[in-house]
Protein backbone atom coordinates (compact mmCIF):
# COMPACT_ATOMS: atom_id res chain seq x y z
CA UNK A 1 0.00 0.00 0.00
CA UNK A 2 1.53 3.39 -1.36
CA UNK A 3 1.14 6.70 0.57
CA UNK A 4 -1.51 7.85 -2.34
CA UNK A 5 -4.18 5.56 0.29
CA UNK A 6 -3.46 7.81 3.70
CA UNK A 7 -3.96 11.17 1.34
CA UNK A 8 -7.29 9.52 0.31
CA UNK A 9 -8.07 8.51 3.07
CA UNK A 10 -7.52 11.97 4.52
CA UNK A 11 -9.57 13.54 1.69
CA UNK A 12 -12.64 10.88 2.25
CA UNK A 13 -12.08 11.93 6.04
CA UNK A 14 -12.48 15.74 4.76
CA UNK A 15 -15.66 15.03 2.28
CA UNK A 16 -17.79 12.71 5.13
CA UNK A 17 -16.77 15.09 8.42
CA UNK A 18 -17.40 18.38 6.65
CA UNK A 19 -19.65 17.78 3.54
CA UNK A 20 -21.92 14.74 3.84
CA UNK A 21 -22.80 14.80 7.35
CA UNK A 22 -25.12 16.93 6.82
CA UNK A 23 -28.13 17.02 9.47
CA UNK A 24 -26.00 14.76 11.73
CA UNK A 25 -24.48 18.06 13.08
CA UNK A 26 -27.34 18.52 14.90
CA UNK A 27 -28.99 15.59 15.66
CA UNK A 28 -25.72 14.20 17.78
CA UNK A 29 -26.03 17.04 20.08
CA UNK A 30 -27.91 16.58 23.20
CA UNK A 31 -29.12 20.22 23.00
CA UNK A 32 -30.74 20.12 19.66
CA UNK A 33 -32.75 17.62 21.37
CA UNK A 34 -33.34 19.87 24.25
CA UNK A 35 -34.42 22.36 22.34
CA UNK A 36 -36.79 20.53 19.62
CA UNK A 37 -37.52 17.43 21.57
CA UNK A 38 -37.58 17.90 24.94
CA UNK A 39 -39.54 14.78 26.16
CA UNK A 40 -38.38 12.04 28.01
CA UNK A 41 -38.66 9.33 25.01
CA UNK A 42 -35.81 11.46 22.82
CA UNK A 43 -33.43 11.94 25.66
CA UNK A 44 -30.60 9.48 24.55
CA UNK A 45 -31.42 10.06 20.72
CA UNK A 46 -28.20 11.74 19.88
CA UNK A 47 -26.38 8.71 20.21
CA UNK A 48 -28.16 6.95 17.09
CA UNK A 49 -26.99 10.07 15.55
CA UNK A 50 -23.36 10.04 16.71
CA UNK A 51 -23.08 6.03 15.99
CA UNK A 52 -24.54 6.50 12.61
CA UNK A 53 -22.16 9.57 11.55
CA UNK A 54 -19.25 7.85 12.91
CA UNK A 55 -20.54 4.63 10.98
CA UNK A 56 -20.73 6.56 8.01
CA UNK A 57 -16.88 8.54 8.68
CA UNK A 58 -15.09 5.01 9.24
CA UNK A 59 -17.05 3.17 6.45
CA UNK A 60 -15.37 6.19 4.05
CA UNK A 61 -11.98 6.46 5.51
CA UNK A 62 -11.80 2.56 5.21
CA UNK A 63 -12.76 3.38 1.42
CA UNK A 64 -9.57 3.42 0.01
CA UNK A 65 -7.82 0.10 1.96
CA UNK A 66 -10.57 -1.81 0.54
CA UNK A 67 -9.90 -0.72 -2.82
CA UNK A 68 -6.43 -1.55 -2.34
CA UNK A 69 -7.55 -5.06 -1.17
CA UNK A 70 -9.36 -5.23 -4.37
CA UNK A 71 -12.87 -5.42 -2.67
CA UNK A 72 -11.78 -8.53 -0.36
CA UNK A 73 -11.78 -7.34 3.52
CA UNK A 74 -10.43 -9.31 6.16
CA UNK A 75 -11.66 -9.81 9.48
CA UNK A 76 -8.87 -7.22 10.64
CA UNK A 77 -10.77 -4.43 8.07
CA UNK A 78 -14.38 -5.31 9.85
CA UNK A 79 -11.94 -4.42 13.35
CA UNK A 80 -11.09 -1.49 11.94
CA UNK A 81 -14.58 -0.34 10.91
CA UNK A 82 -15.68 -0.93 14.16
CA UNK A 83 -13.24 0.35 16.34
CA UNK A 84 -13.08 3.50 14.30
CA UNK A 85 -16.61 3.70 14.60
CA UNK A 86 -16.44 3.52 18.70
CA UNK A 87 -13.51 5.86 18.70
CA UNK A 88 -15.10 8.35 16.18
CA UNK A 89 -18.66 8.37 18.18
CA UNK A 90 -16.47 8.83 21.42
CA UNK A 91 -14.12 11.82 20.43
CA UNK A 92 -17.42 13.36 18.40
CA UNK A 93 -19.01 13.09 21.98
CA UNK A 94 -16.45 14.98 23.68
CA UNK A 95 -16.63 17.99 21.45
CA UNK A 96 -20.37 18.18 20.42
CA UNK A 97 -21.73 17.15 23.90
CA UNK A 98 -19.05 17.44 26.66
CA UNK A 99 -17.24 20.20 25.01
CA UNK A 100 -13.97 19.01 27.09
CA UNK A 101 -12.35 19.41 23.46
CA UNK A 102 -12.06 21.81 20.94
CA UNK A 103 -12.02 21.25 16.96
CA UNK A 104 -8.46 21.58 16.89
CA UNK A 105 -7.82 18.42 18.96
CA UNK A 106 -11.09 16.68 17.03
CA UNK A 107 -9.12 16.82 13.95
CA UNK A 108 -6.09 16.04 15.66
CA UNK A 109 -6.88 13.06 17.09
CA UNK A 110 -9.44 12.16 14.06
CA UNK A 111 -6.03 12.04 11.89
CA UNK A 112 -4.57 9.82 14.63
CA UNK A 113 -7.03 7.43 14.16
CA UNK A 114 -6.69 7.75 10.08
CA UNK A 115 -2.70 7.60 10.41
CA UNK A 116 -2.54 5.14 12.94
CA UNK A 117 -4.77 2.98 10.01
CA UNK A 118 -3.17 3.55 7.56
CA UNK A 119 0.20 2.42 9.30
CA UNK A 120 -1.73 -1.45 10.12
CA UNK A 121 -2.84 -2.02 7.10
CA UNK A 122 0.35 -0.91 5.24
CA UNK A 123 2.53 -2.15 7.45
CA UNK A 124 1.08 -5.93 7.43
Amino acid sequence: MNLSVLFWMIFCHVVDDYYLQGCLANLKQKKFWKENAPQELYKHDYIAALIMHAFSWSFMIMLPILVCQNFDPSSRYYMFVVFNTIMHAVIDDQKANRQTINLIINQSLHMLQIVSTFCVFACY
